[in-house]
């Protein structure tokens, strides 16, 4: 993918958002559409909001996308095992991840 790839790719935030808040159902999360895809060390995207700084919810789906997307198979790639995955989060727990809902999500 290249970077205009990307660019585009990485508005389906900001349209998902525009969508639900032209929705009565939908606009109460339309701002946790928005944030969906911020990291905790603040490089995510589309507004670059850092730690707590990002929604609760959001922090809670990023961890759980993330698992169920690494375990299951993919076109690009074949799933990985529960435990390659749960590695995956702790390497990732502080950059991408919010660390201790890392933590509570492997050891519940």
């Amino acid at each position: 993918m290249d970077e205009e790839e990307r660019k585009e790719m990485e508005r389906h935030c900001e349209i998902g958002h525009r969508i639900a808040l032209a929705s009565p159902l939908l606009a109460p999360i339309a701002d946790l559409i928005l944030k969906h895809h911020e990291w905790w060390n603040g490089e995510g995207y589309p507004l670059g909001l850092k730690g707590e700084e990002m929604p609760l919810e959001c922090r809670i789906l990023a961890i759980a996308d993330a698992f169920d997307a690494m375990t299951n198979d993919r076109p690009y790639r074949s799933a990985l095992t529960v435990e390659a995955a749960l590695e995956e989060l702790k390497r990732r727990a502080g950059t991408q991840f919010d660390p201790r809902l890392v933590e509570i999500f492997i050891h519940p």
